[in-house]
């Protein structure tokens, strides 16, 4: 899940509005003056758990103020709750290891601390066991019945690589779509009305040709357009891959840094599309051995 986005720029501009100093706003959230000027200029960036102090100094809803996609995983229950790893821990009595290990993936939590976990992060135990699911990778239901933007039919996939897909080119229409799938395809396979159709769900079925060509038109392996009963881990990781380096080209990469310490330099990033572009080669040779 795409973590809340900081922009501290923005931050400056509500703070100033407010008539309130760098100082101030410090002492509300309990840093420096010289802290609060490092995250508005992006030298630095506040951990997840600072993110709702600030908000409520600010008087901003803090979906408003740092917003997110989609329903939230343990690491977001927790910085909204206003909660450090460490002040989890001692919730619980143990080390920092239980929650460290269920956020990152790794390893459960343990039955006897769903309950006061789910208290302190103001959540039902249904609620926080949902979010450990997607801690893990797996795709649930939120709690008001939408689910998450993992995409399974083909339309879903051609509106998630169209958001996610494109690396600042401008999306590609339907007609053009339906071109690029056609150039591939040994006959005419697809109109720009059948992408639209299939994009808005009113057909959800398409030839092979057509799931090729849309493989090609978007350049992804072609096994990205099959059938998914359920998204296998290797298709997941294939798209949350692409999702993240799509919110790094749209700008969405300082709310990184609310997940917790990590900051990513412009180094960093070329790291990661080149990770991604290795990524994508080795999916694709573990697909082809399948």
């Amino acid at each position: 899940m795409p973590p809340r986005q900081f922009d501290g720029s923005r931050v400056r501009a509500v703070r100033r509005r407010r008539d309130m100093h760098q100082r101030q706003l410090g002492e509300l959230v309990g840093v420096s003056g010289a802290t609060v000027a490092r995250w508005e200029s992006g030298k630095d960036f506040p951990k997840g758990e600072k993110l709702p102090a600030i908000a409520k100094a600010l008087n901003e809803p803090l979906d408003e103020l740092f917003p997110h996609d989609g329903p939230p995983d343990l690491q977001l229950l927790r910085c909204d709750a206003g909660l450090s790893v460490a002040e989890a821990t001692e919730i619980i009595g143990a080390s920092r290891g239980p929650v460290s290990n269920a956020e990152s993936g790794r390893r459960r939590l343990n039955d006897s601390y769903v309950k006061p976990l789910a208290a302190a992060y103001r959540v039902t135990e249904e609620e926080l066991l949902a979010a450990q699911d997607r801690s893990f990778g797996i795709r649930t239901t939120a709690p008001h019945g939408d689910q998450e933007a993992a995409p399974r039919t083909i339309g879903e996939k051609i509106n998630f690589l169209l958001q996610y897909g494109s690396t600042g080119e401008e999306a590609l229409s339907d007609a053009e779509i339906a071109r690029l799938v056609n150039e591939h395809a040994p006959t005419a396979a697809v109109t720009a009305e059948g992408i639209g159709e299939l994009r808005d769900g009113t057909e959800t079925a398409a030839s092979d040709e057509v799931r090729v060509g849309l493989a090609h038109a978007f350049q992804v392996p072609a096994w990205l357009f099959g059938d998914d009963a359920e998204l296998s881990p290797m298709v997941q990781e294939f798209l949350e891959a692409v999702r993240f380096i799509g919110s790094i080209h749209q700008g969405h990469i300082l709310g990184l840094a609310a997940r917790g310490s990590e900051i990513l330099s412009r180094r960093s990033m070329a790291d990661i599309n080149r990770l991604v572009g290795e990524l994508r080669h080795a999916l694709s040779e573990v697909q082809d051995k399948e």
